[in-house]
């Protein structure tokens, strides 16, 4: 007997098992004879908003976003990154914060992109994953005091100057709030599915609340909601301490249907990783927090498998001339 399976997300971490489980009931089958299973991944592109073209190089795009600072969100985004690609997908970062862009510091990223054609920018990589950032482009500490268009003209142009290299997805790291970038995004910009970070807090979750009504509105579907910093663990003695209050996410994620995916730990190593340019899921593969991430990577994979598949490259197109 042999079966063959397929999984439409990146699962590196989880063919063995899948495969022995898999191998162990067919094999319970009386009759079954000699078992042989083989399971692969096969990444595609799926439906994002009526009327806005897929990106050349790119087949999704995940949009991590929050509707206040400080929640960790840019953290977040790094490590789902690294946590894609560490599962086998092929990932790239856009960092969209253009006022203040933190992607090149964390994930240990220096030097500016070079252009080969003259007209498009070669993205930069750090950790196997490609990257681009405005924060390629200038000095680290010149501000940026540009009005909105600029802005988003900025962004437009770093995602589609760049000659992305067959990325399965593209994590674009948003500034806070539900302004210029974020309508921007909803606009002119395929995205497959939205993330929402937040902390427990009530004064947090306001705000996302605000941020995941904001893409409910412009079609773009919500993957499910992050709860960052959900409880304290102690340096010196491994005390857990829910500091900022608990369940809120939770309830959030009732209150309008959407996933809770999972609640990361408020833990120095995460921070100190993060600012070091190699984030947890690079620092300790192996450990509870990088494990959290892959869990978090891997649920987010499959939401975006459920959804319905693009099959615009699959349509010839059609030519009309004078004969």
């Amino acid at each position: 007997m042999s079966v063959d399976i397929l999984l439409g997300y990146p699962a590196k971490s989880q063919l063995a098992p899948i495969r022995e489980e898999i191998g162990r009931k067919l094999k319970a089958i009386p009759g079954a004879g000699q078992v042989s299973v083989n399971v692969q991944m096969k990444i595609v592109s799926h439906a994002v908003q009526r009327g806005v073209k897929l990106v050349p190089g790119i087949k999704n795009i995940i949009a991590v976003a929050s509707g206040k600072g400080g929640v960790g969100k840019s953290t977040v985004a790094a490590n789902l990154a690294l946590a894609l690609a560490a599962e086998g997908a092929s990932v790239a970062v856009l960092d969209a914060d253009i006022y203040g862009p933190s992607q090149p510091t964390m994930l240990g990223i220096r030097g500016r992109p070079e252009s080969r054609d003259g007209k498009s920018l070669e993205p930069m990589e750090g950790h196997g994953v490609q990257a681009m950032s405005i924060g390629f482009l200038i000095d680290v500490e010149t501000p940026m005091v540009w009005r909105g268009p600029m802005v988003t003209q900025a962004l437009e142009q770093l995602l589609n100057e760049t000659k992305w290299r067959e990325v399965d997805y593209l994590v674009v790291d948003l500034p806070p709030g539900t302004g210029d970038i974020q309508l921007t995004l909803a606009q002119r910009v395929p995205v497959t599915g939205a993330l929402i970070v937040t902390t427990p807090q009530d004064i947090a979750l306001i705000d996302a609340r605000k941020g995941l009504k904001m893409f409910e509105k412009v079609g773009i579907p919500i993957l499910g909601i992050v709860e960052n910093m959900s409880v304290h663990i102690c340096s010196k003695c491994g005390h857990e301490e829910r500091i900022f209050g608990e369940g809120g996410a939770e309830r959030m994620g009732k209150d309008y249907d959407v996933e809770l995916l999972g609640a990361l730990p408020l833990d120095i190593n995460i921070r100190e990783q993060a600012d070091s340019g190699k984030p947890t899921v690079v620092a300790d593969p192996d450990g509870r927090v990088a494990r959290l991430y892959k869990q978090i990577a891997r649920r987010v994979a499959v939401k975006i498998a459920e959804k319905a598949q693009d099959h615009s490259a699959a349509f010839p197109k059609i030519v009309v001339q004078n004969t």
